[in-house]
């Protein structure tokens, strides 16, 4: 009988590396599909362990610019951030792969797609469910959920024995996933929520006791809603993310330690470094601040806080989503201008903001003797206002 072909989504570690050969044991031609989503990996020694792992073919794709224009930016406009701390840097990476998974199989010909996902995880619905949305009929594996392996001493057994080529370097303690928007970390003793997360935890940022003394001001130019300028340059989304996590990572900006409801019942405790998203959300925020009007801000916190769930979620393809989309695009017309933040020692604190379609009016805000505001008109406001709430005679 023929074998039939699965593409299996490919990071290059034990699990993915395992996966390929538990895949051909069940009767799969495999090729791997590596996403370049800004890992900062060498992909070089990642395919050639794919091909030594058996895998017929290997496949690397680089997206980073739609995962930039297409996931990031509606992500940052919306203010995207889960249960008020996660700006979601590996949730928004996975609708983007499982639809260039499904756009593999459909040009290789292949019946299923695979990942290494573990059954406890948010990755899994995420990219399930997107596949599911995309492409209908598609068989999709799971083989960390299904095989007999309970524990990464017995995976490691499995490849010695059939002799894959695992990595021979000390494992690391933690378990990270990261992005060009952020890095996640998790597991060994970040498990005890009562631990400080130790400083080999952290992969991009400097420890902000450790910081430079002296911050750092930067501008950020935006046009309805988008980063175009950094200290007046003009540059493309990906290089001013990138310059950001540099200069952000510097000075300890950008770390969150968050108790967090996972999807799939349970709370878990996870740490996150997103500098350059830290940045971008305060000034993106302050922006707003001055642009938008009061009932659109307050409507929009919950546009913000609903389109952060759907992310975490896995509901990225969905009609609500296009929908919420619709409301932050008209909301962003006016969002334009500069913002002044200030980098100091793990902190990134709005100093100034100006924006052509301000709606700050000093004449009526200031205190001063060019102060135009009538201050009689605030008797007949306050007993309106107060009307429904005092006892009437």
């Amino acid at each position: 009988m023929k074998r039939k072909r699965v593409i299996l989504a490919y990071s290059g570690g034990l699990d993915t590396s395992v996966c390929i050969r538990w895949l051909m044991e069940a009767g799969w031609r495999v090729t791997a599909f590596c996403a370049d989503v800004g890992q900062e990996a060498d992909f070089g020694p990642v395919k050639e362990r794919a091909l030594r792992c058996g895998a017929e073919k290997v496949i690397v794709q680089d997206l980073k610019v739609p995962f930039v224009r297409d996931y990031i930016l509606p992500a940052l406009k919306a203010g995207a951030v889960y249960e008020g701390k996660y700006l979601l840097a590996t949730a928004l990476s996975r609708p983007l792969i499982a639809k260039a998974l499904a756009e593999a199989a459909r040009k290789e010909g292949a019946a299923a797609v695979a990942h290494g996902c573990t059954g406890k995880g948010n990755d899994q619905v995420r990219i399930e469910v997107s596949l599911k949305i995309l492409a209908r009929g598609l068989k999709i594996l799971a083989p960390v959920r299904e095989w007999e392996l309970k524990s990464r001493q017995e995976e490691i057994s499995y490849a010695i024995k059939r002799r894959l080529p695992i990595e021979s370097k000390k494992k690391s303690r933690f378990s990270i996933d990261q992005n060009l928007w952020g890095v996640s970390i998790e597991s060994g003793p970040l498990e005890d929520p009562w631990v400080e997360p130790p400083q080999e935890a952290y992969r991009w940022t400097t420890d902000p006791s450790k910081a430079p003394v002296k911050g750092q001001l930067l501008q950020i130019d935006f046009k309805k809603g988008v980063p175009v300028k950094l200290n007046g340059t003009p540059l493309p989304l990906p290089a001013l993310i990138q310059k950001l996590n540099r200069w952000g990572a510097q000075h300890g900006v950008g770390r969150t330690d968050l108790i967090e409801d996972r999807l799939v019942g349970i709370k878990s405790r996870e740490v996150y470094e997103a500098p350059a998203a830290t940045i971008l959300h305060a000034a993106h925020r302050e922006l707003e601040q001055l642009t938008l009007d009061r009932e659109t801000l307050i409507f929009k916190e919950g546009v913000s806080q609903r389109y952060a769930r759907m992310i975490y979620d896995g509901l990225w393809f969905t009609p609500l989503r296009k929908a919420l989309d619709a409301f932050v695009k008209k909301s962003q017309e006016r969002v334009s201008g500069t913002v002044r933040v200030k980098l100091y020692r793990g902190s990134c604190i709005p100093v100034g903001r100006r924006s052509p379609y301000s709606r700050y009016q000093a004449a009526l805000a200031t205190y001063g003797g060019k102060d135009r505001f009538d201050q009689r008109s605030a008797t007949g406001f306050i007993a309106l206002w107060g009307l429904p709430y005092v006892k009437q005679p």
